[in-house]
């Protein structure tokens, strides 16, 4: 395997194993660059998003209303779920949509207390157009990785989220 450069994280790692070598820092490296590389992507994606007048967290709401299908529209509770957004954010947030013109409101008719949102035709090519770019821009944050390290990074955070995703016994 080739050696690869010293990153941010490699600093912080030796300077811990030189203050505490009675400790395995080795979990503190693999989240510390999950965390930066998340927090380092967010920022990269986001801009692409400006570029689209979407502003940072309109994009994943809209493209769940989009991969929903057609009639691209959910009630605020799947969109919840779809965005992890608390209830306050979701209503901020939608708020915010209404206002430009890219979501709609409409009372969902198998549910009298009910609302479904719904992207308007604006909001439909909004979404297209951003996810096109969106796409390309991950594509360029992945270009340090064989297709085969890609497969392979998938592959270790997936089995990793399903043991993190799944519900645990409180005792």
């Amino acid at each position: 395997m080739a050696e690869r450069d010293p990153d941010h994280v490699d600093l912080i790692l030796a300077q811990w194993r030189r203050e505490r070598p009675d400790l395995d820092v080795t979990p503190l490296g693999l989240f510390a660059r999950l965390f930066r590389a998340a927090h380092l992507t967010d920022g990269a994606l986001a801009q692409t998003l400006v570029g689209h007048d979407l502003q940072t967290g309109w994009f994943d709401l809209l493209a769940a209303l989009r991969r929903a299908g057609a009639p691209y529209e959910l009630n605020p509770t799947q969109l919840m779920g779809a965005t992890m957004l608390s209830s306050g954010g979701m209503t901020k947030r939608l708020d915010r949509l209404v206002e430009a013109g890219l979501v709609e409101r409409r009372p969902d008719p198998a549910d009298r207390r009910g609302t479904l949102v719904g992207l308007t035709r604006q909001g439909k090519a909004t979404v297209d157009k951003a996810l096109k770019a969106h796409m390309a821009n991950e594509e360029r944050l992945l270009g340090s990785l064989t297709p085969v390290e890609r497969r392979a990074l998938d592959d270790l955070l997936r089995t990793l989220l399903a043991d993190l995703e799944r519900p645990r016994d409180p005792s």
